[in-house]
C-alpha cells in the first residue's frame, strides 16, 4: 500500500524483528509493539490494542487496517487520479475498506465473521489471507533467509496487485453505475404505478448503488424487480434482495414459474417470448423489454 503514498513510492522493505534495526526505520509495519502514527509506527499486538476504522465500522483493525486508515486516501486518490478532498474518494475509500481491507482486518485478528456459535456451512480456503498463506514453504521445504523473502515478495506482489484491482474496479467501474442508477429510480413510476419496478438504460452493477439510493431517497415501497438489457440483447428480470448480498429476494419470482423454460414458460405464464425463470426464482429472461416488463407485472401481481 505505501508504495503507492508520494513518500514511500521508492522505499526499500526491510524484514526484521530487531528493535535496532527497528528504530532506524521510517515506517513499521505489524511489528515493534507500537501503534503511534505521529512517527508511522503500525503495529496492533499490542494487549490494550483496540483501534476501528470509525465510519460506523467496528472491527478491530490489523496492521494493513492501521497502514489503509491513515493513508488509504491518498492512494485511492493516487491510484484514480482524484483529489484527496474530491467526494468520490471517500465513497471509494471507504468502499475498499468495506469490500475489502475490513475481511484482512477480521482474519488477521481471529474475528468470527458470523456471530454464531454454530459450525459454518461449508469452508472457504480462497480468501485473500489464504492465498497468502500458501505462499509460505511446506514444512520440508527451503525455509532459509533468502526463500523466505522471495516468497515474502511474491505475497506482497499478490496483495498488492489485488488491492490495486479492488481499487480500479469501484473508482473505475463500480461508481459511474450509481447514475444510472439514480435515473431509474427517479423513473420507476414510469415503468410500473406502484413504482416496484425499475428499468435500467445501460447495465452496471446496480444492487448495491440501489440499497444505499432507496435509503438515502427515502424510497416506499422498496424496489421488488429490476430490468436491463443483457449482453445477448435479451432483457433480464432480476429480483432485488433482501439486503445487498443476501440470497433471500423481496419478492421472487412465481413458483409456477421456476425451472421453466421457453414455450413451456410461456404457455404457464401467458406470456410470449420467456427465455427462462431461474429454479431459484431470482432471475428469468425473455427475449424482449414489453415481454420482460409483462413478467414484472404479473410476478408483482400473483401471491
Amino acid at each position: 500500500l505505501l508504495r503507492h503514498t508520494k513518500e514511500f513510492a521508492e522505499a526499500e522493505i526491510v524484514r526484521s524483528r530487531d528493535p535496532a534495526v527497528l528504530g532506524e526505520l521510517d515506517v513499521v509495519i505489524d511489528v515493534g509493539g507500537v501503534y503511534k502514527p505521529e512517527t508511522n509506527r503500525f503495529d496492533h499486538h499490542q494487549r490494550e490494542f483496540d483501534e476501528v476504522f470509525g465510519h460506523g465500522f467496528v472491527t478491530k483493525l490489523s496492521s494493513a487496517g492501521l497502514v489503509y486508515k491513515h493513508f488509504g486516501k491518498q492512494i485511492v486518490a493516487s491510484v484514480l487520479g482524484f483529489e484527496e478532498d474530491d467526494s468520490r474518494t471517500t465513497k471509494i475509500y471507504l468502499k475498499v475498506y468495506k469490500s475489502f481491507i475490513e475481511a484482512v482486518d477480521g482474519i488477521d485478528n481471529g474475528i468470527d465473521q458470523f456471530e454464531s456459535d454454530k459450525p459454518p456451512r461449508y469452508q472457504s480456503s480462497t480468501n485473500l489471507s489464504a492465498r497468502v498463506s500458501k505462499l509460505n514453504p511446506a514444512w520440508n521445504e527451503d525455509w532459509s533467509s533468502d526463500a523466505l523473502r522471495t516468497r515474502f515478495d511474491c505475497a506482497m506482489a499478490l496483495t498488492g496487485s489485488e488491492f490495486m484491482d479492488s481499487v480500479t474496479y469501484f473508482g473505475k467501474n463500480w461508481l459511474p453505475g450509481r447514475q444510472y442508477v439514480m435515473e431509474a429510480l427517479t423513473s420507476r413510476h414510469q415503468v410500473h404505478p406502484s413504482g416496484e419496478i425499475i428499468k435500467l438504460s445501460h447495465f452496471c452493477p446496480w444492487k448495491e448503488h440501489l440499497h444505499e439510493l432507496e435509503e438515502e431517497e427515502g424510497v416506499d415501497p422498496p424496489i421488488k424487480y429490476c430490468l436491463y438489457e443483457d449482453e445477448k440483447g435479451n432483457w433480464r428480470i432480476q429480483c432485488v434482495s433482501v439486503t445487498p448480498g443476501s440470497f433471500q429476494n423481496r419478492r421472487s419470482l412465481p413458483a409456477a414459474w421456476r425451472g421453466m423454460r421457453d414455450a413451456e414458460l410461456d404457455a404457464i405464464s401467458g406470456i410470449e417470448g420467456c427465455i427462462f425463470v431461474h429454479a431459484g426464482g431470482f432471475i428469468g429472461g425473455n427475449k424482449t423489454l414489453e415481454g420482460a416488463t409483462k413478467m414484472a407485472y404479473k410476478a408483482l401481481e400473483i401471491e
